[in-house]
């Protein structure tokens, strides 16, 4: 008997001991959310438990991601590689809804939203991490294709529940009319109704419950807010829709709508206004705030919060209500506004400091490599990783090994070199902004500095090349 409890001790011993040794990963993403739209930082919007996750460890204040807007940055996230190197370097979407325009089904089923998706050949964090005997769950926005061979449970995750374009409403889960809502590999409507942000809080805490403390776990959670709404009616689509009990925690607004000709429509339209909307804005970021307060408390709940690596941040720069400030500009702009975002780590026993404020330069391509080293998991063979682990960085050990960044978005460019922003608009002049001394971008240097303009000139046609070089990947590339 004494041998046979010294076995199963031994057996429980080693089973907590893995645990300790793989960590967790809660990855929190929110969707157009602005780099100043954190309570923390005192600009009013109420964020009780993203302060929460910046006063126990460490925000990032010269953090980006690799596109200005919602697919490619997602794809970068997953895959840890630059948007032109791994396929996805623009959106997957259909216009003709911006102008009002409703497809039947038969039309949408044959639409590049509908057919579109990221290369199958890419691998995913999910799917590093699941070789690794993580249980993998993905609740929300997943923007990466539609198609089973393109879903998440195709792409390393054992569950789903979310949707699988750019945005939808809030309520009826459409995106312009579309049903968009899927469980797993299968459409749904079962919750239609029910506000978006309570249904992936739902998914998530079920998750939980489910394998917190069993097993090591990889739990995405990509809520939509607080992108505006993707309704075909003007004045819901041109807010975020937000449940009542948080839009009574802000000041009240005096006109909620106005009518304009200003519209993607051909007729006047009914819109909301800029004082409504920065309202409505704020409720639904409180709203997301709260349900990723339950899931933190559901990890403590379960003993595991401290042993779980806590990421939130951005999906890209703010829009509609959002307040970006000190930076320039907003979501698909290549300023420090479309691509620089709020970023919080949390993992006391990774050694991440409480309360910390780290300015190193970090972007999301380095998420990827860190989670492999962090979770010891077999990184991807014969793939380039355009990231780094960044662990030593955030415990203060080393400086960023970082050097440059590079964006293109159709024929918007940018690149990042050391402190210097360039900035190519299309056929205007270029600009070139000192970013130690000028976060706002507002003082052009480019013709005070033609040498280091050129310099990063090259170094951006190096970078071009390089991505022209890479194996093609679909869905835009000609190969």
């Amino acid at each position: 008997m004494n041998r046979i409890y010294l076995l199963l001790l031994s057996g429980i011993l080693f089973g907590n001991s893995a645990l300790a040794a793989h960590p967790n990963v809660l990855l929190i993403v929110s969707d157009d959310q602005g780099y100043n739209d954190l309570g923390v930082l005192g600009n009013g919007i109420i964020t009780p438990n993203l302060d929460r996750i910046a006063t126990e460890g460490t925000r990032l204040t010269n953090f980006y991601v690799a596109w200005p807007a919602c697919t490619p940055s997602r794809a970068s996230l997953l895959t840890g590689r630059y948007p032109q190197r791994n396929g996805i370097y623009d959106m997957i979407r259909n216009e003709a809804p911006d102008y009002g325009y409703r497809y039947t089904p038969d039309q949408y089923a044959v639409t590049f939203e509908r057919i579109g998706g990221m290369d199958v050949r890419e691998i995913t964090i999910a799917d590093v991490l699941k070789r690794s005997h993580y249980k993998t769950g993905i609740y929300g926005k997943w923007d990466l294709g539609s198609l089973k061979r393109f879903l998440p449970t195709s792409r390393g995750f054992d569950d789903f529940y979310g949707f699988v374009n750019t945005g939808i409403d809030y309520y009826t889960h459409e995106r312009y009319g579309v049903p968009s809502m899927f469980r797993n590999e299968s459409p749904t409507e079962e919750d239609k109704g029910t506000y978006c942000t309570n249904l992936f809080e739902r998914e998530a805490l079920r998750f939980l419950r489910e394998w917190a403390g069993e097993t090591p776990f990889f739990l995405y959670v990509p809520f939509n807010a607080p992108h505006n709404s993707s309704a075909l009616d003007p004045a819901i689509r041109s807010s975020v829709q937000a449940p009542d009990e948080f839009k009574k925690l802000y000041p009240d607004v005096e006109i909620e709508y106005r009518t304009t000709n200003k519209h993607k429509y051909a007729d006047d339209a009914t819109v909301t206004t800029t004082e409504a909307r920065r309202r409505d804005y704020r409720a639904a970021v409180t709203c997301m705030d709260a349900s990723i307060g339950k899931l933190l408390d559901a990890l403590e709940t379960k003993g595991c919060l401290d042993n779980t690596i806590v990421i939130f941040f951005s999906d890209n720069g703010g829009s509609g209500g959002a307040d970006n400030s000190p930076l320039r500009g907003k979501k698909a702009t290549m300023w420090e506004g479309g691509v620089r975002v709020p970023c919080l780590v949390r993992w006391p026993e990774g050694g991440i400091p409480a309360g910390a404020i780290n300015d190193q330069f970090l972007t999301s391509l380095e998420i990827f490599p860190s989670l492999v080293k962090a979770t010891d998991a077999e990184p991807p063979a014969d793939v380039t990783l355009d990231g780094f682990d960044w662990w030593s960085t955030l415990r203060g050990e080393q400086t960023s090994p970082r050097r440059d960044m590079f964006w293109k978005r159709r024929d918007h460019r940018a690149a990042r070199i050391g402190n210097w922003k360039w900035i190519q608009l299309g056929d205007q002049n270029s600009m070139l902004f000192d970013l130690q001394t000028d976060i706002g971008e507002s003082n052009d240097l480019a013709e005070q500095y033609p040498e280091v303009t050129r310099d990063i000139q090259t170094r951006y046609q190096q970078w071009t090349a390089e991505m022209n070089a890479a194996e093609p990947r679909g869905p835009f590339r000609d190969f």
